[in-house]
């Protein structure tokens, strides 16, 4: 017989409705942080899938950096006229380099300003156009924002965006961490797969205390790079690229790339050089990039004209002299690529797929060595420190969401309780 008790089935009711109405609110998407303490910055980048068809120059802007910046780190041919305006599909994914300075204590960018449009929203800027890079809350606290539904056409926003160093090492080699929002469709294993580490790696650099994972997290992803060894006066001090991929240096006169599983930075003149101070090495007739090698009996005798960075409109050089067990053969160069036309899950800038979730992965999330996924090809390849969320607290966290678990079965319980009241 139903409870004729109208004040208790009241109240039941409104507690359910205001359970399922608090869940959205409590799920809240993780991000790995970096505290720090001095002012230094590093380069670091971001995966980020455009929402709609844009010229290079403008996902530039959008990010407040060089367009051929973008290019080179996303392996793109610089030589090709108008490259700059050539126009990039929609979802394609891209990697921007950033630079990650110390804001408050924590590692984040806060260079890149965007100005608003008619049409704008916080949510539209941070999910859409930014691709869920930052938060709605995060927008509103960088600019003082009290009431979000009033936005002024041509203001300016700060967007902070997520960054990490982590003295660009990983496990004692250098990387550079590519801050990647999950899809969902990823698996940790997937993810691992796409960018060539490990599941431990992984779960060590973002403090993770188990595989889970949900669309909207932000993960710090290693990538494998090529250092520089630059002298702090230089203003590309701390210059490290990406395995498979390029950078360009001194005003757009040096190119250097780090090549296919290298871990040596070779610099030269870039494509792009019109008017650059002198590259050759003083005491030789070597020029930036170029070597002698001599065979002897003791080894291979190797003098090289190396890059040592830019300092007050000089390219600086360096003569280096070594004797080697074997001559080197040569130069491994990054493929590069025109411009993409169109964006497809076999692009070589977009993600691999991460594997679809088997029968026999609980909640799924897969067990590592029971899945593949696909490595990338070369243009899209993808320390230590406490780690919390992004937009919180700055003690130590792990990317696990606390509360989906927690909201499944509050609303079991809840709707089990106004079944047996006789709703």
């Amino acid at each position: 017989m139903p409870n004729s008790n109208p004040t208790s089935n009241q109240l039941l009711f409104t507690l359910f409705i205001l359970t399922i109405i608090s869940i959205p609110s409590i799920i809240t998407s993780k991000s790995t942080i970096e505290p720090c303490s001095n002012s230094d910055s590093c380069n670091a980048m971001l995966g980020y899938t455009l929402y709609t068809d844009l010229k290079v120059s403008e996902v530039a802007s959008l990010f407040g950096i060089d367009p051929i910046s973008l290019l080179t780190a996303n392996s793109v041919d610089i030589s090709i006229p108008d490259v700059e305006n050539h126009i990039l599909p929609s979802q394609l994914f891209l990697r921007i380099p950033i630079s990650c300075s110390c804001v408050d204590g924590i590692r984040k960018s806060v260079s890149t300003h965007y100005k608003t449009r008619p049409s704008d929203s916080i949510t539209s800027i941070s999910d859409t156009i930014y691709g869920g890079l930052v938060s709605a809350d995060q927008l509103k606290e960088a600019n003082s924002i009290t009431d979000s539904s009033v936005l002024d056409v041509g203001q300016s926003l700060v967007v902070p965006l997520p960054c990490t160093c982590f003295n660009n090492t990983d496990n004692s080699l250098p990387a550079i961490y590519l801050s990647y929002v999950v899809q969902p469709v990823d698996t940790l294993v997937g993810i691992a797969a796409m960018y060539r580490n490990t599941i431990t790696d992984l779960m060590n650099v973002n403090a993770m205390g188990s595989t889970a994972i949900f669309p909207g997290d932000i993960l710090s992803v290693p990538l494998s790079a090529c250092a520089s060894n630059f002298p702090s006066s230089a203003s590309d001090y701390g210059l490290i690229v990406p395995n498979g991929s390029y950078a360009i240096s001194a005003s757009h006169c040096v190119q250097c790339s780090c090549g296919p599983g290298s871990r040596n930075l070779y610099c030269m003149p870039a494509s792009l050089a019109v008017s650059c101070s002198s590259m050759q090495c003083a005491g030789s007739n070597l020029m930036l990039g170029n070597s002698t090698i001599q065979q002897s009996s003791a080894g291979c005798n190797v003098t090289s004209c190396n890059y040592n960075g830019y300092a007050n409109g000089t390219i600086l050089t360096t003569l280096s002299t070594s004797l080697q067990p074997r001559c080197p053969g040569p130069q491994q160069f990054p493929a590069v690529t025109p411009p993409p036309t169109t964006a497809t899950r076999d692009s070589i800038y977009a993600p691999a797929s991460a594997p679809s979730p088997s029968p026999l992965h609980a909640g799924g999330t897969m067990i590592p060595g029971s899945g593949t996924a696909g490595l990338p090809p070369l243009g899209s390849l993808p320390g230590s420190g406490p780690v919390a969320s992004f937009g919180g607290s700055t003690s130590a966290s792990s990317l696990v969401n606390p509360f989906a678990a927690a909201s499944h079965v509050t609303v079991a319980l809840c709707v089990l309780l106004v079944a047996r009241q006789g709703f």
